[in-house]
């Protein structure tokens, strides 16, 4: 869930670790959903007998499903100002591949609060340091710095 804090706690929360999502799997039904939303249908994703024949054995998530993924897995680790209004995507100032998500693995956010700046009276720019994790590999999917801009009343 997330935590609504006061302005004053969420300006003083950089360098703050949020921890670690609930896992949530990848499977080949989202996958190919997400090939058919953006008309990415190359067959590393959607075609498990071609994929097979690849040095990743079987299919893999397009990275972006996995970018696509973080407002689900932030959910319940996000830090929200009180009274917001509405919180919008910002950008990245980061954004790294590390490793292929294969079909069926199980994938998490670890974050951590970077630096948070009120732009003007009632706009808070977060900057979050995230690591999204498969769950039994030694490297990440990806490593990301994102931006999410609060409105409050």
């Amino acid at each position: 869930m997330v935590k609504i804090v006061s302005k004053e706690e969420l300006l003083a929360s950089g360098g703050k670790d949020l921890g670690h999502s609930d896992w949530f799997e990848i499977d080949q039904e989202r996958i190919n959903a997400f090939a058919d939303a953006t008309l990415d249908h190359q067959f590393i994703h959607v075609d498990p007998e071609a994929a097979a024949k690849t040095p990743f054995g079987g299919t893999i998530a397009h990275g972006f499903l996995t970018l696509s993924m973080l407002p689900y897995l932030m959910k319940d680790l996000t830090m929200i100002p009180e009274n917001v209004m509405m919180g919008v995507n910002y950008g990245f100032n980061s954004l790294r591949f590390i490793n292929p998500v294969a079909v069926n693995s199980k994938i998490r956010a670890a974050a951590t609060i970077k630096e948070v700046i009120e732009k003007k009276p009632g706009q808070f720019l977060v900057t979050y340091s995230i690591t999204i994790e498969i769950e039994g590999a030694d490297k990440p999917a990806l490593v990301a710095e994102w931006l999410a801009m609060s409105f409050t009343a």
